[in-house]
């Protein structure tokens, strides 16, 4: 049986050296975070290890003390301080690939869960976030659990036994929520083009954000559609409630619409928890491109910062500063190539600032780090139209680009690129 928390104990528990995983999204221990800010001279000499979501997760468990430090492979506003203090370390990597970091990074010291209260079993279910729970449970030496009494799990979910807990506290609070975004114009103008490109039947992948919401909006008049993606969220909800959801089609989990979080409302939350069509799996089945070849059709889709005019992709950069991370785009990018009858689609405003500066750009930046090669990319959408660059020479995806940019950018692109290709080397 687990040992029972106060706050002070976690003086004696934590250790300097320690290295400590921690569940992101949803599944972030908030409870445990409280009493770590209550105490936070435990955290001494410790280093955290998250995969936090930008708009989600706010905490930096770096900021406890000034010895304490963090490893994260996706950046968040709120990690900025400690970037900027040297308390954080960023790692450039894939969800998939962060998986095995995980399962098989040298042992953790720990691992800090939210697990909901013991089923008729004995079983504490976790809740909805499984992307990376199995990897870290299964390399870390001890457990340390909120047992949360306003957590109700999905069905089906997986959980852990007991006496698998080593340290255990009791909580009540509410599982964090990710408000509806705003979908502006250019969004859904983005949605009717992508939603143009996905035929009836087809097995969706999806990111978040107005984008994201914008493109699920738009399928709203197709059919037997599948999912498997590393979420669903609330607009991916509403398919399942009228039927455009099905699953009817994929050649596995059929019927069942895979994910491996649920992020959103607490009204998605308890449809989640009471559909058993919607299954949670591990970043390590969610993300694998040998699991998701097994589908038809099988449609990424995901957005970006920046395209330069060779179609590569950042998503992860701006004004020379890491902002977020690889994610799981490039995995679902080359798992979409592998499908039969499968496409990626990258989706962005062709501006940004308010339409003072193209997300097309002729080139990237120095030092710019390129998030998908140009060799992955296939299909460009803005709200200005469809650029499909597979199978495309240079020139043709330079001028498809420019077609879809915005257009009092389109005359600067070409200028600029032009000059970029008849200036001289630097002597």
């Amino acid at each position: 049986m687990p040992r029972l928390l106060a706050t002070t104990d976690l003086n004696d528990i934590l250790q300097p050296g320690m290295r400590i995983a921690v569940p992101g999204g949803v599944g972030e221990p908030t409870g445990l975070i409280e009493h770590l800010r209550q105490n936070p001279k435990a955290a001494a000499g410790v280093t955290f290890y998250q995969f936090p979501l930008a708009g989600l997760n706010r905490f930096d468990y770096s900021s406890l003390h000034e010895t304490a430090r963090m490893c994260t492979p996706f950046m968040a506003p709120h990690l900025r301080d400690a970037e900027r203090a040297g308390r954080l370390e960023f790692i450039p990597i894939s969800m998939r690939q962060m998986y095995d970091y995980f399962a098989h990074a040298p042992q953790f010291d720990m691992c800090l869960l939210q697990l909901a209260p013991p089923d008729a079993d004995g079983t504490l279910k976790h809740g909805f976030s499984i992307d990376f729970i199995d990897a870290m449970i299964g390399n870390s030496r001890q457990i340390m659990a909120e047992v949360n009494t306003q957590l109700r799990p999905p069905a089906g979910v997986p959980g852990i036994a007991m006496d698998e807990i080593d340290y255990a506290v009791q909580t009540s609070h509410a599982i964090i929520e990710m408000p509806a975004p705003k979908i502006d114009e250019a969004a859904h103008a983005i949605g009717r083009h992508v939603a143009s490109l996905i035929p009836d039947g087809a097995c969706l992948q999806t990111g978040i954000g107005s984008i994201p919401a914008a493109v699920l909006a738009g399928l709203s008049e197709h059919s037997d559609l599948g999912m498997h993606s590393g979420l669903i969220d609330d607009a991916g909800m509403e398919l399942v409630k009228h039927g455009n959801l099905t699953g009817s089609h994929k050649a596995i989990d059929r019927g069942q619409h895979i994910a491996c979080m649920a992020i959103g409302s607490q009204h998605l939350y308890d449809r989640v928890a009471d559909n058993t069509q919607i299954v949670l799996r591990g970043a390590n089945y969610t993300h694998d491109a040998r699991i998701v070849a097994q589908l038809d059709n099988f449609y990424s889709i995901n957005s970006a910062i920046e395209i330069d005019l060779t179609g590569q992709v950042n998503a992860e950069w701006v004004g020379g500063r890491q902002v977020s991370g690889t994610g799981g785009s490039v995995d679902f990018m080359r798992a979409a190539a592998l499908s039969p009858g499968g496409k990626s689609i990258v989706a962005l405003a062709s501006t940004a600032q308010d339409g003072t500066r193209s997300r097309i750009v002729p080139r990237f930046a120095e030092g710019t780090p390129v998030t998908a090669l140009r060799t992955d990319v296939e299909n460009i959408v803005t709200e200005h139209g469809v650029a499909q660059l597979k199978g495309q020479s240079l020139r043709a995806r330079r001028e498809r680009l420019i077609a879809i940019a915005a257009p009092q950018f389109r005359d600067w692109l070409e200028l600029e690129d032009d000059a970029r290709a008849t200036s001289s080397p630097p002597t």
